[in-house]
C-alpha cells in the first residue's frame, strides 16, 4: 500500500504547516483548542486563525535569528503557549524538541542532557522557567509586533525532520527519536482512521504535552481532523481525578483517554458525590495505553461509572511506543475489550495456551491478558524469535517487530541498530524492535513484557516520571 493512501483517505496535507494553514483558510473562527486553567472553569481558547498568527510570528523571530534547520528545545508548562511554540519552530524548518518542565522532585539534569544531545541552539519558553547553560532564551510571548508579516514558508517536505521525542536507554541516556512531517502525518491519520474520529466529536485530554500520546493525539489529531480539543494539565487531573471526568461530562467528550494508572486514580479517588455529578454517556472511546492493560481495572472503572453513562465497550486497548510515532495497533470502536485467560505456566516458557474451562482452574495457574488489537492499515507486526530471529508462529512468544510509514527515522546521532531488523530465515525488514514481548493469538496481538537491554528500544520516560514525581507532589495521600 502506498505510504500516503492511508492519509489520503481524510485529506492529504504534505506537511504540518499544511495541515495547519488549510484548517486556518477553511475554519478560520473554528475553536481549536480550549484551555482549562484551573482545570475546571476558567478557559483560555485558540481559534485556527489564531494559532496560524501566532505560529508565523514566532517563526519569522526564529528566522530571522537565522534558526532555521537547527534544534530548538521548548519548555513549558501545559497550556496554548506551547502549541504556538510547537508549530512556530515548524513554520520556521526549526526542528521541536519537547521536554517534561522541571518537576518538584527532578533536577535539570536530565533536561541539559537532552539539550545538550540534541545540540540545541535555544529554548523557546515562558517567563517564569531557569536557564540552562550555553543556550539563548526566547520567550515567545513576547514576539515583535507584525512580524508575522515577515514570515515566508520554509522549504521543507514529507522527509523533513519535524520533531524530536526524547526517551531514555537502561542507563538513563537520552535518545532522540526523529519523527518527519510523513510520520506525524501518517500516525495522525492511523489514530483518526483506529478512533473512528468525525468533526462533530470532541476530545478531552490531561496528558502532557511532551508525551507521545498528549503531543499526537492531543494536539496533532484535533487540527488533522478539523474538531475541537479541550486540554486541562496534568497536575490538574493528578490532584483532583474528577476535573478529566467533569470535563468530559460538561463539554460533551467523546474521545479520552489515559494509562491505566489513570483509570484506577479515577476509580479510587472520585466520590460517590462527585459521581453523580457526571454524564458521561457521550463517551465512546476511552483508549488505553501507555501501560500493561488491566482487566480488572477496566472491570472495577465500568462498575463504578456505569450508572454516570459510561458503557464498559467504550475501552480501547491499543499498543504504540515513540519510536513508532504513536499507535501501532489497535480494534475496533463498536468493539469490546478483548480478553482472554492463558496458562500461566505455559507463558513462562514461551507458549500461549488458552484455558477453557468454564470457570475451572483445576488447579492451574492463570494469567488473563487484554487484547491490542491488530497492525493498522500500512502497518506490519511480526513476532521475532530472540535469539534465531526467525518469524515465531501464532501462540509463540518473541519479540513485536513494526514496520510501516509510521516508524521514526531513527535515533538522533546514534546508531540505529533498533531500527534495521531483519528476520533471520528471510532477510525481511528493515523492521523496529520494540522491546516489547508478546505474540498473535486468533489474529489479536497480546503482550506479555518488556526486554530488558539496550539493543531495544527504550521506553519514553516522561509517563514514569509524571507518575513517580508528580503524585509524590500532587497527592502526598496515595
Amino acid at each position: 500500500m502506498d505510504a500516503n493512501r492511508l492519509s489520503e483517505t481524510f485529506f492529504g496535507p504534505a506537511t504540518l504547516v499544511e495541515m495547519v494553514r488549510h484548517r486556518a483558510r477553511h475554519q478560520p473562527d473554528d475553536v481549536a483548542f480550549t484551555f482549562l486553567l484551573d482545570g475546571e472553569n476558567e478557559q483560555l481558547h485558540l481559534t485556527n486563525t489564531e494559532l496560524d498568527r501566532r505560529a508565523r510570528a514566532i517563526a519569522a523571530w526564529l528566522t530571522s535569528m537565522d534558526l532555521r534547520g537547527e534544534r530548538a528545545l521548548l519548555l513549558y508548562p501545559s497550556g496554548l503557549e506551547f502549541i504556538a511554540a510547537l508549530f512556530g519552530c515548524i513554520y520556521a524548518g526549526v526542528t521541536a524538541v519537547p521536554v517534561c518542565p522541571p518537576q518538584k522532585n527532578r533536577s535539570l539534569e536530565w533536561i541539559q542532557a537532552v539539550a545538550d544531545d540534541a545540540d540545541a541552539k535555544i529554548v523557546l519558553t515562558d517567563d517564569t522557567k531557569p536557564r540552562l547553560k550555553r543556550l539563548r532564551r526566547l520567550s515567545t510571548c513576547r514576539t515583535p509586533a507584525q512580524i508575522e508579516q515577515q514570515w515566508e514558508p520554509p522549504k521543507i517536505n514529507g522527509n523533513t525532520l519535524a520533531i524530536l521525542q526524547y526517551t531514555s536507554d537502561s542507563a538513563g541516556v537520552p535518545k532522540g527519536v526523529m519523527l518527519s512531517h510523513t510520520n506525524l502525518l501518517h500516525n495522525s491519520a492511523t489514530v483518526a482512521h483506529a478512533f473512528e474520529h468525525a468533526r462533530s466529536g470532541l476530545c478531552v485530554f490531561w496528558l502532557p504535552s511532551y508525551h507521545d500520546m498528549g503531543l499526537i493525539g492531543g494536539i496533532l489529531q484535533p487540527l488533522y481532523v478539523g474538531r475541537p480539543n479541550v486540554l486541562l494539565s496534568p497536575t490538574a487531573f493528578l490532584q483532583q481525578p474528577f476535573r478529566w471526568l467533569s470535563a468530559i461530562s460538561r463539554f460533551g467528550g467523546t474521545i479520552s483517554g489515559g494509562s491505566n494508572f489513570a483509570y484506577d486514580l479515577c476509580v479510587r479517588k472520585i466520590t460517590p458525590e462527585q459521581r453523580n455529578l457526571l454524564d458521561l454517556s457521550t463517551w465512546r472511546v476511552a483508549f488505553n495505553c501507555a501501560e500493561p492493560v488491566r482487566e480488572e481495572t477496566m472491570e472495577r472503572f465500568s462498575e463504578m461509572f456505569e450508572p454516570c453513562g459510561f458503557r464498559r465497550e467504550a475501552f480501547y486497548p491499543f499498543f504504540g511506543l515513540a519510536e513508532a510515532t504513536l499507535m501501532v495497533s489497535g480494534g475496533y470502536v463498536k468493539r469490546a475489550p478483548v480478553t482472554c485467560s492463558f496458562d500461566a505456566d505455559a507463558l513462562a516458557v514461551g507458549k500461549a495456551i488458552r484455558y477453557k474451562s468454564n470457570g475451572r482452574t483445576n488447579g492451574k495457574a492463570l494469567r488473563t491478558l487484554v487484547g491490542c488489537g491488530t497492525a493498522m492499515p500500512d502497518q506490519q507486526i511480526v513476532i521475532a524469535d530472540q535469539k534465531t530471529l526467525a518469524r515465531c508462529p501464532d501462540g509463540r512468544i518473541g519479540e513485536i517487530w513494526v514496520a510501516g510509514p509510521s516508524i521514526a527515522q531513527g535515533y538522533w546521532q546514534k546508531t540505529n541498530k533498533t531500527f534495521n531488523a531483519r528476520l533471520g530465515e528471510t532477510g525481511e525488514g528493515p523492521f523496529l524492535r520494540t522491546g516489547e514481548l508478546g505474540f498473535v493469538d486468533g489474529g489479536e496481538l497480546f503482550v506479555t513484557g518488556r526486554i530488558n537491554g539496550d539493543c531495544v528500544a527504550p521506553v519514553v520516560p516522561d509517563m514514569k516520571v509524571m507518575v513517580n514525581s508528580m503524585q509524590s507532589a500532587c497527592l502526598p495521600e496515595c
